[in-house]
């Protein structure tokens, strides 16, 4: 990423279920624009994720607040409603796509993502054209570095001059599975989402059943 002087201005995207989101996507989205000394993090709550079909999601508009909720202590954080809007299956080629014609020409966008789906990335709607276009990110456990990862990286770089920069952090252990476990269960989350977000849930009674 260059500089004021001409250069463009990175704009990191951290897309997810958050159902609910968490203190352990907050601090991967801090420790990312930190590193990369980026202007932005935009959350993006998915609509419809092609790979949860079938699985339970709570509804989108639950989502979007705890998001809301949980960013807007940070000037650097914002949230965008623009997959929650779209009709059908959310695949990471049309946001992307959408979110570089709302951009200046100039801005740089760095898509963040885990070792697991950047290992799967084949299989990705037109992976080839993400890798072209814009920038990657992938975050990794503290002193992890594995060499399939390694080898992905390595290869598409030099099939597609694609750029990734894999960044490895302290790791915290939190899910949103064991979220919505605890809730049901009826133990407590304090620490593991922000104060706001756990009164949200507890006022709209999410996670009960």
């Amino acid at each position: 990423m260059e500089n004021e002087n001409g250069s463009k201005r990175g704009i990191g995207i951290l897309g997810g279920t958050f159902d609910p989101i968490h203190l352990g996507h907050l601090y991967i989205a801090e420790a990312v624009r930190e590193e990369l000394s980026l202007k932005e993090i935009v959350f993006i709550p998915t609509g419809m994720p092609p790979h949860k079909l079938q699985l339970k999601v709570t509804d989108s508009f639950h989502r979007l607040k705890m998001a809301q909720i949980a960013t807007n202590s940070n000037n650097y954080f914002s949230v965008t409603d623009i997959e929650i809007n779209r009709q059908g299956p959310s695949f990471t080629i049309d946001t992307m796509s959408l979110l570089q014609k709302a951009y200046p020409s100039r801005t740089r966008l760095y898509f963040i993502t885990g070792e697991d789906a950047f290992l799967t990335f084949e299989d990705w709607k037109c992976y080839q054209t993400l890798l072209s276009t814009i920038s990657f990110v992938i975050v990794t456990r503290l002193g992890n570095r594995d060499n399939e990862l390694n080898n992905k990286i390595n290869n598409f770089k030099e099939l597609y001059n694609a750029d990734i920069t894999w960044l490895s952090i302290p790791s915290l252990e939190i899910s949103s599975t064991d979220i919505r476990r605890r809730v049901k269960e009826g133990k407590s989350i304090k620490y593991l989402v922000s104060e706001g977000v756990e009164l949200y849930i507890e006022k709209k009674g999410l996670y009960r059943d």
